[in-house]
């Protein structure tokens, strides 16, 4: 402006000093920026308004250009305040939608919501400035009042528990700006649902403070982002129960009709052998009453396998079940199966064909052999007298395989998978010269098979013969032996 003075009239030298006010109001502070305009209209005034070095003004000349140049200067940092008053209030919204956001990728991700009433805590504490509390329901039916069935998170006193308590019960926001108990020091915000109310929240001492209307819908906004969650957890908690209970019922009626099914054969056989022992012994020659025993003790032991099946079964379906793993031989294992099908094969059409030098396998002898001697029943039962069954054991890679193959008829392809599942039995071919009576089975042999083989970390598949024929091969998993004692190790 010094260096123009004298080269422009005044008016075009004032409009300098209003554009440089105008643009010192983008970076400094409003009030600064207004002060800033009025010491530079002065100072304006003092060095260029004729008499110069003097306040005196020409009333009629020069008192309108000051007090416009004034005017404009503090209308345009007025309008600067506002714009950033504006600003921030959106960049506050910006930030809250951004955490609103990330809360709900956080619950929506989150299979128990509770886990994260911390969390809540600590960004109601963020958000408001002040420490804050939270209660959380354990159960959608459970009362405010009873100490185990809520959550706490943060320090609250009696009262401010007793508000939590109210805040819950009656699924409203308490304290001041809520219409309802104004003279509370402290806002009470509730965890809503859909209709219900899981928990609610306390922040100490802000009612005291201001009336944030933006604020207290911010925290209720996060609060009923929690509310929600805790709501479809309960309510995918007990769709799991009422599933597992519906499963359980439809298993139990399964059950019990595959039993009275499948029982009634057997027992009506046992008892019509027993009866004719009883009633026409004497009547009876010698090999007559041998064959009603030993249809007695056939009958017998098939009712003794589907028993076991079943306690088996729902043995290894309970959670946490704990086997009688020891270091076991495979060849003593396919052995012990081998001697008792002996029994059910005098046509001894099973054979074995272990590899050499396999490891020990870590593992339930008992369940391994019950597992292997349903695979063989199975496999005689489905394929024709004179076709043989092979048992094979070998090693593949980190597992040992246990198979059990025929030369049946084999299983359908849709049928694969469901076979092992707990009373399916498919619809695979009848074979030549076999009675309904002689194929019907409970549908429990192969599901027990694979449990077993699960509950050892292995798996049980189907996998058809190319020349027609089932191969049901079971692996589970090598581990390192114990290496054996030195000599002379008294151990």
């Amino acid at each position: 402006m010094l260096a123009l003075d004298g080269n422009v009239d005044l008016s075009n030298l004032a409009m300098v000093l209003v554009l440089t006010s105008a643009v010192a109001s983008l970076w400094v502070p409003g009030w600064l920026s207004a002060v800033a305009a009025a010491l530079a209209v002065l100072a304006f005034n003092w060095s260029f308004v004729p008499p110069r070095h003097h306040f005196a003004v020409d009333l009629r000349e020069h008192l309108l250009l000051l007090v416009a140049m004034l005017a404009v200067s503090w209308i345009i940092s007025a309008l600067m305040i506002r714009q950033r008053q504006l600003a921030e209030g959106a960049g506050l919204h910006a930030r809250r939608e951004a955490r609103l956001r990330s809360w709900s990728d956080t619950l929506r991700d989150a299979p128990d919501p509770a886990l994260h009433a911390s969390s809540l805590r600590d960004e109601l504490t963020t958000i408001a400035g002040v420490p804050a509390a939270v209660i959380v329901l354990r159960e959608q039916s459970a009362q405010p009042e009873d100490e185990p069935a809520i959550l706490r998170f943060g320090d609250m006193d009696a009262d401010q528990r007793a508000g939590l308590s109210l805040c819950v019960r009656q699924g409203q926001a308490l304290g001041p700006g809520s219409g309802r108990h104004e003279e509370q020091p402290d806002w009470y915000l509730p965890l809503r649902g859909r209709d219900v109310t899981l928990g609610a929240a306390v922040l100490r001492g802000l009612g005291g403070q201001r009336d944030d209307r933006d604020l207290r819908a911010h925290a209720q906004a996060l609060c009923d982002q929690m509310g929600l969650a805790l709501q479809r957890s309960f309510a995918k908690r007990e769709e799991q129960q009422a599933r597992e209970q519906a499963q359980e019922q439809g298993v139990r009626n399964a059950l019990l009709a595959a039993i009275s099914h499948d029982y009634r054969t057997p027992l009506a056989t046992i008892m019509g052998a027993a009866s004719s022992l009883q009633a026409q012994a004497d009547r009876l020659s010698l090999e007559q009453r041998r064959a009603l025993a030993s249809t007695i003790a056939e009958e017998a032991g098939r009712l003794s396998r589907l028993t076991d099946n079943t306690l088996q079964l729902a043995r290894l379906g309970t959670p946490g079940v704990e086997l009688r793993c020891d270091w076991e031989s495979a060849e003593e294992i396919v052995g012990a199966a081998l001697r008792r099908v002996r029994a059910h094969d005098p046509a001894r059409r099973v054979r074995a064909r272990l590899e050499p030098e396999l490891p020990l396998l870590w593992c339930d002898a008992m369940l391994i052999s019950q597992m292997l001697e349903n695979l063989i029943d199975n496999a005689l039962k489905y394929s024709p007298p004179e076709s043989p069954v092979e048992i094979l054991a070998r090693r593949a890679g980190d597992r040992v395989v246990l198979a059990v193959r025929d030369r049946g008829p084999g299983i359908a392809p849709a049928w694969r998978d469901r076979v092992f599942e707990v009373f399916q039995r498919g619809v695979e071919p009848n074979p030549a010269g076999m009675a309904e009576s002689e194929r019907r089975g409970a549908g429990v042999g192969l599901a027990v098979c694979r449990a077993i083989a699960r509950a050892h970390a292995g798996e049980l598949r189907l996998r058809p013969r190319g020349h027609g024929g089932s191969s049901f091969e079971c692996s589970i998993p090598i581990r390192d032996a114990p290496a054996p004692p030195a000599p002379g190790d008294p151990s």
